[in-house]
Order: C-alpha cells, then sequence, then structure tokens
C-alpha cells in the first residue's frame, strides 16, 4: 500500500509523531507503570469512578474537620456531583469551618473581563449553588472561604492560595489538548521555556480551539456542539500553583454519553508517559507527587478499526 505522510494540526503544538505514536500503543495493563514512585497511577471501574471521586473528596474533608485542621482545596468546575459531597457532609455532621476551596479558572470574554458569579455557566455560580448553598447552614465554612478568581483578585490569586498555607490538594483532569486547568499548550500567555513556565502563576489566557470543542459537548452549553456559546477566553492558575499543591489529583473518566468513545484515552496516554513539556501542561503530573485515576473506558487500548461503521 502507498504510504501517505502529512504533518500534525497547527492548532496542537506538541507534534512529536514517534512519541504521539508510541504512547497511543501503550496497553492498559502497563499505563499504571511508571518510574517516578511519587506518581500513582490506578485505573478503576466506570460504575464506581464517581462514586470514588465523590468519595475522595468527602474524605479529605471528614479528616481534616476531626482533625481541626484547616483544609485547602483547588477544585474544577462545574461538577453537579459536588451536591452529593455536600449530602454526606450534612449526613455526617462535619463542621466545614475551617474548610477554604479556589475555583480553578472561570471563563472570560474576548476583552479579557471575567464572567460574574451571578452569570448562570460561571464556575463561580456553579460552585456556590451546586456545593455550598447545600450544604447546611450550622455546617458550612463562611462564605468568604469559597473563593474563585474575579476581576479584583485574580492577579494576587496564586498568592492568596499561598497566604492560606498553599492548597493541600489540587483536584482537575486532563483537557483534550493536554491542558491542567485552563494552562492551554502553545499560548502566548504561558509562552516560555520549561523552567520559565514552571513558575508563571494565575493570568487570562485565551483557549485552545480543542478546548472550546471540548467545552461545547458540556452539558452546560447544549451537549451539542456549539462552539459560538462558549467563551474566547478565561483567567486560570498557572503551574506554580499546581507545582506547589502539597498533592495533585487528577480524575479522568471521560467518554461520549456513556459510548466507549473518550477522546482522554489518548491525551491521558500522552500526558502520563510522554514527554515531560509546556505543550502539553499536564505532563507535569510526572515529576510531582500526583494521583492519576483513570476509568476503564479512558484505560481501554486504543484500537484502529475498518470494521466499525459510526454511521450505521
Amino acid at each position: 500500500m502507498e504510504e501517505f505522510k502529512y504533518g500534525i494540526s497547527k492548532w496542537l503544538p506538541y507534534k512529536n509523531r514517534e512519541i504521539s505514536k508510541k504512547v497511543a500503543q501503550i496497553k492498559k495493563e502497563e499505563l499504571v507503570k511508571h518510574k517516578n514512585p511519587d506518581f500513582n497511577i490506578r485505573i478503576i471501574r466506570d460504575s464506581e469512578f464517581t462514586f470514588r471521586y465523590v468519595l475522595d473528596i468527602f474524605l479529605r474533608i471528614k479528616k481534616a474537620s476531626e482533625s481541626r485542621k484547616k483544609l485547602v482545596l483547588i477544585l474544577p468546575q462545574p461538577n453537579p456531583e459536588y451536591a452529593k459531597v455536600a449530602e454526606l457532609i450534612n449526613r455526617f455532621n462535619v463542621d466545614c469551618s475551617k474548610l477554604w476551596t479556589f475555583n480553578m479558572d472561570e471563563w472570560a470574554d474576548e476583552d479579557g473581563v471575567i464572567a460574574p458569579d451571578t452569570w448562570p455557566n460561571s464556575f463561580m455560580n456553579a460552585m456556590k449553588n451546586n456545593f455550598y448553598y447545600k450544604i447546611n447552614e450550622d455546617l458550612r465554612p463562611p462564605e468568604n472561604q469559597i473563593i474563585g478568581p474575579n476581576e479584583k483578585n485574580y492577579k494576587n490569586y496564586g498568592d492568596m492560595i499561598e497566604e492560606q498555607g498553599g492548597a493541600d490538594a489540587c483536584y482537575g483532569g486532563i483537557g483534550w489538548c493536554g491542558h491542567l486547568a485552563f494552562i492551554e499548550p502553545g499560548s502566548e500567555e504561558f509562552a516560555g521555556g520549561f523552567e520559565e513556565w514552571k513558575e508563571m502563576g494565575t493570568r487570562l489566557v485565551t483557549l485552545n480551539p480543542f478546548t472550546i470543542a471540548q467545552s461545547s459537548l458540556d452539558p452546560d452549553f447544549g451537549m451539542s456542539g456549539n462552539w459560538g456559546i462558549v467563551p474566547p477566553r478565561a483567567v486560570t492558575i498557572g503551574p506554580r500553583e499546581i507545582l506547589k499543591s502539597k498533592l495533585r489529583c487528577s480524575w479522568n473518566g471521560f467518554s461520549i454519553a456513556n459510548t466507549q468513545v473518550s477522546w482522554q484515552r489518548f491525551i491521558v496516554r500522552l500526558a502520563a508517559h510522554g514527554e515531560v513539556t509546556p505543550l502539553v501542561p499536564a505532563s507535569i503530573l510526572q515529576i510531582s507527587r500526583s494521583e492519576l485515576v483513570i476509568s476503564e473506558t479512558v484505560a481501554a487500548d486504543i484500537s484502529y478499526s475498518r470494521e466499525f461503521n459510526w454511521y450505521a
């Protein structure tokens, strides 16, 4: 058969085809192995994924409360499952007075104006309605301890986290383009060599087209691929805030409508076993104390089938 050679899209800054091919061939049983003993990778059943995520956050809050210790969490948004964390807090009467949460990021318009918490699709609106307001009033932390980046604080956002002793855990997941938070690969706002890049903090960023496409499949934006209603920019924590966290907890279980179709299957492999580079921001999980949790659907071997007919 005649070979057909072609380059990688200009929208994807990472263009090492040899490594991309190599990681795509990693089998499910090999995914959990890594040379960094502090990089803990595990695979869990799809049916347990949400339950285990909710339980992980809840137990962290409960343990800190019982020890009367401050707990500082960086949390991604939006996630309706936080309501289940709130329900467990209520059921077990967990005092959250020492809990501090910092949203990972927030939407912004083309001029860099950050979305207000009164906008229904804002991440702070989601955090308040999915989590904070669902906790019984006598168990809630003060509302000023539920924090997100906004017009007034984003330039000092990293310092605000450090003032509370730094994040005990930074939750999140790996985006289609390899982003962690909205640290977009190849963006001009995060341009620089690796050592310089690692020290970059919270800032406004222009979103990668893959991030726009990914977000257009979310329920908040209709699950219909309507890229025109996804904001073009965002404010996000930087590599500095992620690396300064005491632990990184990356949960990856995205599939399309509970099918075996998952855009995360490749990018999780590239982030966990490819080069550590700003061109794949989530790859910094490899060089830090991190937990990478993968659903069985995402962990499944990558196979190529000419028999399967998507249009049938």
